[in-house]
Parts: C-alpha cells; sequence; structure tokens
C-alpha cells in the first residue's frame, strides 16, 4: 500500500474562527493526504464548529485531501448515543470509530478505527476486519515490535495501519472532567474553562516538574511523541500511515518536515534539527516505541 502522511483531528478547544483559519492553511499547504475531523473529546463542545464542517469538508477535497469524520471517543449520555449513530448513519466521508458504542450503528459498513478503540492485538485487528475495518491508527503506546506485527496482520488482511508519529501522546478518558474541576467547576457547568488552555493544561508534580497534560475529559503526555527518527523501521514494518496530531504550533512546518523525512529526502537528524529550530513548547518522546517509560527521549538524542 501507499504510505501516506495525515493530519487527525484537533483535539482542544479552539474557536470557530481558530480552526476556520487552521483548516483553511491546511488545505492550501500543508503536504498530508489525508485530513481527520470532527469532536473526539467533549460532546458540548461539537455545536460551537458543527455548522462550519460541510464548508470545511468541502474546501480539503477540492484541494485534494481525503476526509475522515472521527467520533467521540467516549459515549455516555443519550445526546452522544444520538451523535454517534447520526455520524455512523452517514455514508460520506469515511468514518473513524473511537468508541465501541459506533460499532452497533456502524452496521458492519466500511470504517476506521481510531487510536481510542484499543486494538492490542492481531486476534482483535481481525474481528474488528470482519466487521469492516478497513483501517487502524493504533494506540500511541504500542512498542515498535508490536506494531510490526499488527502491521503485517493488517497487510495480510488487506487492511491499512496508521501510527501517530507527531503530538501529545493519548493516555485516558474519564467519564469526569478534571479541567472543570481543577477550576472549582462541574462538568455541566464548565463555561468551557478548557478553551484557555488550547494546547491542554500542564500539571506538575509536587516538586514543581512537568508531568501532564490535561484536555477536558483527556489526559496527554507533557511531551509531543517524535518518531521522525523511527519512521525508516516504521517503513519497513508495511506501516501505512503517519499521523501528526495537531498542536497549538506551527503544524504546516512540521508536516513539511515530516513529509520529507518520509519521503526520505532527510535524515532522521536533519529532522531534528528542523524540529528543534521551530522551537516547540514542549519536549520530545519516544520512549513507548522503545518498550520503555514512554514521557522520555531514548537513542542517539535522548540528551
Amino acid at each position: 500500500m501507499r504510505q501516506e502522511l495525515t493530519l487527525g483531528p484537533v483535539l482542544y478547544h479552539w474557536s470557530p474562527e481558530e480552526l476556520l483559519d487552521f483548516y483553511a492553511r491546511i488545505a492550501d499547504e500543508a503536504p498530508v493526504g489525508t485530513v481527520y475531523l470532527g469532536e473526539v473529546i467533549c460532546s458540548k463542545r461539537s455545536p460551537f464548529f458543527d455548522r462550519h464542517v460541510p464548508a470545511v469538508i468541502e474546501r480539503l477535497q477540492r484541494a485534494g485531501k481525503t476526509v475522515v469524520l472521527s467520533s467521540l471517543a467516549e459515549v455516555v449520555l443519550k445526546r452522544e448515543r444520538e451523535m454517534m449513530r447520526d455520524l455512523c448513519a452517514m455514508t460520506e466521508p469515511e468514518i473513524e470509530i473511537n468508541n465501541a458504542a459506533g460499532l452497533f450503528s456502524i452496521g458492519g459498513r466500511a470504517h476506521r478505527v481510531g487510536p481510542m478503540m484499543n486494538v492490542y492485538n492481531e486476534q482483535t485487528m481481525a474481528r474488528l476486519a470482519a466487521g469492516g475495518a478497513t483501517h487502524f491508527s493504533l494506540p500511541v503506546e504500542m512498542p515498535g515490535p508490536v506494531v510490526g506485527r499488527m502491521a503485517e496482520a493488517a497487510d495480510r488482511l488487506g487492511k491499512a495501519v496508521e501510527v501517530q508519529v507527531f503530538g501529545r501522546a493519548s493516555l485516558a478518558v474519564s467519564a469526569r472532567c478534571y479541567h472543570a474541576r481543577a477550576h472549582r467547576r462541574t462538568k455541566d457547568s464548565c463555561q468551557f474553562v478548557c478553551a484557555d488552555d488550547p494546547d491542554g493544561m500542564p500539571l506538575t508534580t509536587v516538586t514543581g516538574q512537568p508531568f501532564l497534560t490535561v484536555n477536558g475529559i483527556q489526559t496527554q503526555s507533557h511531551s509531543y511523541v517524535n518518531l521522525a527518527d523511527e519512521m525508516d523501521e516504521m517503513r519497513g514494518m508495511k506501516v501505512t500511515h503517519f499521523r501528526l496530531s495537531p498542536q497549538r504550533v506551527d503544524m504546516v512546518a512540521v508536516a513539511d518536515i515530516f513529509a520529507e523525512r518520509l519521503a526520505g529526502r532527510i535524515t532522521g537528524d536533519e529532522a531534528a534539527a528542523q524540529l528543534d529550530a521551530l522551537k516547540l513548547p514542549a519536549p520530545f518522546s519516544n520512549g513507548f516505541w522503545h518498550g520503555r517509560e514512554g514521557g522520555r527521549q531514548f537513542g542517539p538524542r535522548a540528551a
């Protein structure tokens, strides 16, 4: 299968104006083949941008991008079940399911499986493929050797495999909203305080060390996953898609670097130097890929 750079859904609560500007620039400038759209974290955020989605889809498709609509990662309330049902009833664009509730609504039609579904072994992959799954975005915490086995299994099934190579790692989602709780608010009366942290709310240890990031009900890593150096290994594993998870940084510049890396026009060292030059607001990590502590960087650039 052809190998391709993708852009995951925006996981944060950005304003409609910022999202419109962001996707216009992605359409015009970013060398990504597929763009994922949709609210993944909090159903309360959806009404802010829903009315703009058809125009954004049209703009991206006109620019030659494949558009995929991503579902919620957590489905608890009746309105969230209805949102999932309505999403899965759509025949186009493609759907990425991030919660098992979607499997009941999709009715065996072709769909993608997102990273929140936690597909950890070949048997689960085969079962989901038999139910219509055509594409698997693997959990970010999966070590490299396991990714290799999963990619081999997907290749035998004729399915695609996607790995996140940039952006904060999603570690957990909760029924409660810590973002609201931290500001002494309830989930129902949060007043959308998460919008005040467009790259997530940083958490530190009791000794003041950066530790995690909170995004509504989601817990993320403090560091940005950066697997540019590991992309040669992934290509040999038959990984087909390489996902960039949007952060509040110049994502076009980030996409340019990873596109050059995927095409083999720059080395891992050159990609690292170019990413360092962007002066991004978080350190890099690749620990999960190496079966080590996920928030740390290993290898020749660990320092």
